[in-house]
């Protein structure tokens, strides 16, 4: 693998993994609300690690070239994080954000590694993040084959995102369980943000699809 073109990445990558977005939100609300934020953690990375395997075997340039079906992956994916969001905004009035109790209280670790999972892996602008991303970092005069540096690049990607949302978890837990208030509004802006990328992604469905209706009427 070119040096160049991986430290390249590096850098693209990180950048990206340090952008605020639904990932950091489902990482903070973890970080306040549950005992362990790792099974969340290891769900947004298991989401991505996902669609690292998809790009390797060539489904997610596949999937990219299918409008339809990817169409429908959107709308998926919209309402799963219409609903995270809903339910994260249904629960922040009444939530403790205090350590004593996220003891007493654990959460669902399976429940919650399939939700970060979700968060990530149902999302389509992951999957066309690593369609339009990643290829542009593969050399074809390398020693190792395209899809084991695909692979590679889309692990790296894993590993940057994973440690970024673990700092993310782990800060909104020492700043801000100490101040309630503080906690709740930031629950209540990750829920937002959950609503509107779901609602925007939705939008970018529906709209389209009510005005060819309209045209054809």
């Amino acid at each position: 693998m070119n040096p160049q073109l991986f430290f390249a990445f590096v850098l693209v990558a990180a950048a990206l993994a340090c952008t605020p977005g639904v990932d950091w939100a489902y990482s903070i609300t973890a970080g306040l609300r549950q005992r362990s934020f790792v099974p969340a953690v290891a769900g947004l990375c298991g989401g991505y690690v996902l669609h690292t395997l998809l790009l390797v075997v060539g489904l997610a340039a596949l999937l990219a070239g299918m409008p339809g079906l990817l169409g429908w992956l959107t709308v998926a994916g919209a309402a799963y994080l219409l609903w995270l969001g809903i339910s994260t905004l249904r629960s922040w009035r009444g939530a403790s954000f205090s350590a004593a109790d996220a003891v007493a209280k654990p959460a669902n670790q399976l429940r919650t590694f399939l939700q970060g999972m979700g968060t990530s892996g149902i999302n389509p602008k992951g999957l066309l993040f690593y369609v339009a991303l990643v290829p542009q970092f593969v050399s074809p005069e390398a020693t190792l084959p395209l899809p084991v540096q695909s692979g590679l690049l889309g692990l790296t990607f894993v590993l940057l995102a994973g440690t970024v949302y673990t700092c993310v978890a782990l800060l909104a837990r020492k700043l801000l369980q100490s101040r309630p208030g503080a906690a709740r509004a930031v629950t209540l802006a990750s829920g937002i943000i959950m609503v509107l990328l779901g609602a925007a992604l939705l939008a970018e469905q529906v709209v389209p699809l009510v005005a060819g209706v309209m045209q054809h009427a």
